[in-house]
């Protein structure tokens, strides 16, 4: 017997029936049938984007892309975020080497915006953010926590639905940019195994992944799908040997490596993640439903080099012209550490610290030698830190939905739900020093934890209403309450400790990423609810109207209302225009509001210790940090469908301002008063700290662009063809920003995306044979190294090529080989001789790390599939 559900039910047991065995291409409707019948009438269906029955791509008010789950298995790469990046133009990723914590979560931008202005929902449910809060984002994500979408296996999802469009006044915070909806599989018969081998053109980074995916039936009136992926992947290093390692090894200081210090993509380890997705059939008129995740992975990747000179709290504290020298029974107490200078006469460099008679001294077993210890003793060729994490990340979705069938509320369509997602990341930093406990400091560390909770009650009902309009008015409203919470966990002892050297210029706890200490742990709560109203009226056959508004109440800031209008109308049988007003918000995050963390970064191209402050620490609100406001936004969308045959067009036009955009602050210069109220404050490693910063509502910004997407399919060279287009431009303006912020922060938010983005795709299906190939365009965009304004340059505009083809052996087993950056395009090499005047000064790497493409060039991949 079939369910009898409401309108959304029914239309998305449509989509199922007639998208099964389909596979999207792009924002396309390429379909894999053989049936030629079958492949023109396919309607791509989306849930995201109104509260009423599912509507098609064409009439939908709203721009949404649909990405079918066989499109997301025909790519190199198993990463989520890269596998969305070549089908939605209007979303970049960047790969973010030696950027700390956003190197294990990387953050991904939708429309120009950070990655926590877009919400991430699975099967329709808000999807936990990250443990990871990205300090060192790559300018425009300083700072954002936003969900981990690379834990999502393609092989999981039916479809992807975006939502390119201001929704916070339908689904809450987070949605200014719009909405991802991820749906899994939920077939209760059939499946699939796939192994895929990969490597890059420059010989590493060897990627090996398993993945299945299995439809069972759960009972005689539901099914459970599950499916599962494993893989490993190598490192990459796409760096120069620096030019101070390579002084140190041509001068025979033993130990330096080459590279000393690696430019390229972490390592990955052990990788798995395992979804499942239930539904049961309870009635005639109602259903349960559960699905969830548990994923986990090990990653490891690298951090800047240590000069056995200049680093500062180790070897030097004075710029390298004299070497830090412990006095191992206390300063002024029996015997006196001799000055080791590191300099000639001359003022020239001594690269060789053996061939100083008072290194020899001290490195000797003499009773100076026992009293007096350098860094150099155990690591004369300095040291590079490993970090990396274990991320940990899961989920649990159980409701029931349906149609009441009695009562006032006869006909209406309910759904009932709770969630639970949590995220944690261990942290682990490898090959550094506590340099306060001098030789008998560990080389590793387990600096800390930090685990993000979220708990989610959502009550939906709608119902149609006969008003004498072409069709019933929908309404549908809801409640939903929402709890946060934010732990630190504190790290090991040796990880934060103050040593017994610590009196005497030593750095405090594990150099690179200090372990968080037991007064810096705890759990910082909040809780909101949300109630909202959402009617669709369509007053005729050609035109339709929405209308939403959100009232949210936030027991930390306040409450915020919100509203949405949609339109569409249809001019003519194959053309219809359609536009969109919102207004919208972003809460901070409870991690945003309440973390510290203490990191290693580069300014102005000298390596340096910053703390990141909670905006309320006092140390915050002397250099003008205040409590975090919620980010506002008003935005605007209006486009046009068009749709004749077997041609797809739609163009939109979009403008997003955001006021008081959450962001991390400039690093400021910490003066030796703000130095004392740090300590007081129980700031770890305050004499090793340079700079302080703080999340801050610093900006306010414009951003508007176009999307423009087209298809068209037609019989050709003896099979079935699409040909597909995405472009999509973008322009970021910082209409105001806060004293606390500098020009070249508004720089990277203006100028580090290209603002042109396009790609031209044509697939072509056989019987026995299907491939595609892609064309990516990237517009020039600002090439930025080390977050140092003086390397910037304006990269020139570039293109890669992506080919795949498949070959069906068998009705169940196919092979398919491909490569993405066919041609292996290289992105704009470093060239600091012509951005700074000083040759050789790279700090090892080759290229510009704001890539659109990435820093590690082509990738080719073979893969078996077995189908059953």
């Amino acid at each position: 017997m079939k369910l009898k559900l409401s309108n959304v039910s029914r239309a998305i047991t449509y989509a199922l029936a007639s998208t099964a065995t389909i596979g999207m291409l792009s924002t396309t409707a390429y379909a894999e049938e053989t049936d030629e019948g079958a492949k023109k009438n396919i309607e791509k269906i989306a849930v995201v984007g109104s509260r009423a029955a599912p509507r098609s791509v064409g009439d939908s008010p709203v721009p949404v892309d649909i990405i079918g789950g066989d499109e997301l298995s025909k790519a190199g790469g198993d990463d989520m975020l890269e596998l969305l990046k070549g089908s939605v133009p209007s979303l970049n990723v960047h790969q973010n080497p030696i950027s700390d914590a956003a190197s294990l979560v990387r953050p991904a931008n939708l429309r120009g915006l950070p990655a926590d202005s877009t919400l991430i929902l699975l099967n329709g449910k808000r999807r936990h953010r990250s443990s990871v809060i990205a300090f060192l984002g790559g300018g425009i994500n300083d700072g954002a926590q936003g969900p981990d979408i690379s834990v999502i296996p393609s092989i999981a999802l039916k479809q992807v639905e975006v939502l390119r469009d201001g929704a916070a006044a339908q689904y809450g915070s987070d949605a200014i940019a719009g909405v991802i909806n991820f749906v899994l599989k939920d077939a209760s018969e059939g499946g699939s195994f796939a192994v895929k081998q990969g490597q890059y053109f420059e010989g590493d980074g060897d990627t090996t992944t398993i993945e299945g995916n299995v439809g069972l039936p759960f009972s005689d009136d539901g099914f459970a799908n599950l499916s599962f992926q494993y893989k490993n992947a190598d490192a990459t290093s796409r760096s120069l040997q620096r030019p101070d390692a390579a002084a140190y090894d041509a001068a025979g200081v033993p130990g330096v490596r080459n590279p000393a210090q690696v430019w390229g993509a972490p390592e990955i380890k052990d990788d798995f993640t395992l979804f499942g997705n239930v539904g049961l059939e309870l009635s005639n008129s109602s259903e349960f439903y559960m699905f969830g995740n548990y994923s986990e992975r090990d990653v490891k990747g690298g951090f800047y080099y240590r000069n056995p000179q200049t680093r500062p709290q180790v070897y030097s504290n004075d710029g390298g012209d004299t070497l830090l020298v412990a006095d191992l029974d206390g300063l002024d107490t029996g015997i006196s550490c001799p000055t080791v200078n590191l300099k000639d006469a001359d003022g020239n460099r001594i690269l060789d610290v053996t061939q100083i008679a008072a290194y020899q001294q001290i490195a000797s077993n003499s009773d100076i030698g026992q009293n007096c210890f350098a860094f150099n003793e155990i690591l004369p060729a300095g040291f590079t830190p490993f970090f990396g994490g274990n991320i940990t990340d899961t989920s649990f979705t159980v409701g029931t939905k349906g149609e009441i069938e009695s009562g006032t509320f006869a006909g209406a369509y309910y759904d009932l739900s709770g969630s639970v997602g949590r995220n944690e990341s261990r942290y682990f930093i490898t090959n550094t020093v506590n340099a306060s406990l001098g030789a008998e400091t560990p080389m590793d560390f387990s600096p800390g934890k930090y685990i993000q909770l979220e708990k989610n009650f959502n009550a939906d009902i709608s119902k149609g209403y006969d008003f004498g309009l072409a069709y019933d008015v929908n309404v549908a409203a809801g409640l939903e309450w929402h709890e946060e919470t934010f732990e630190v966990i504190a790290g090991d002892e040796a990880s934060f400790i103050a040593g017994p050297l610590t009196q005497q210029g030593f750095g405090i706890g594990s150099n690179g990423f200090p372990g968080f200490k037991p007064s810096a742990a705890g759990e910082f709560t909040r809780r909101n609810y949300a109630a909202y109203v959402d009617i669709e009226t369509p007053f005729t056959d050609e035109f339709l109207m929405g209308w939403a508004l959100r009232y949210e109440d936030y027991d930390s800031f306040g409450s915020t209302t919100n509203y949405k209008v949609t339109g569409q109308y249809q001019l003519t049988d194959d053309l219809s225009l359609r536009g969109s007003m919102s207004t919208g918000f972003r809460a901070p995050t409870v991690g945003q509001a309440n973390v510290s963390n203490v990191q290693t970064n580069l300014s102005s191209g000298v390596l340096v210790d910053s703390a990141l402050l909670p905006p309320t620490n006092p140390v915050s609100q002397i250099l003008g940090g205040t409590e975090l406001q919620p980010e506002e936004s008003e935005s605007y969308t209006f486009g046009a469908v068009y749709q004749s045959g077997d041609l797809f067009l739609t163009v939109d036009y979009y403008n997003i301002k955001v006021e008081d955009r959450i962001s991390q602050s400039d690093k400021i210069d910490l003066t030796d008063a703000q130095k004392v109220a740090l300590k007081a404050d129980g700031v770890p490693n305050v004499d090793s700290i340079a700079q302080v910063s703080f999340f801050t509502n610093d900006f306010d910004t414009t951003t508007q662009g176009v999307d423009l997407v087209a298809n068209y399919s037609m019989d050709l060279l003896g099979g079935y063809a699409t040909f597909s287009m995405a472009y999509n431009w973008n322009e970021t303006t910082v209409d105001r920003f806060s004293a606390i912020t500098g020009d070249f922060k508004v720089k990277r938010l203006e100028e580090d995306l290209p603002q042109h983005r396009a790609t031209y795709t044509w697939s072509q299906q056989w019987e026995d044979f299907s491939g595609f190939i892609r064309y990516n365009y990237f517009g020039e965009y600002q090439g930025v190294h080390v977050d140092y304004d003086a390397t910037a340059i304006m990269a020139d505009p570039s293109f890669t090529i992506d080919a795949e083809v498949t070959y069906y052996a068998t009705e169940s087993l196919s092979f398919t080989a491909g490569a993405n950056n066919l041609f292996d395009q290289e992105p704009e090499k470093l060239d600091f001789e012509r951005a700074t005047g000083i040759p050789n000064n790279n700090w090892g790497g080759k290229y510009y790390e704001t890539s659109p493409y990435g820093i590690n060039g082509g990738f080719y991949y073979v893969k078996a599939t077995y189908t059953f």
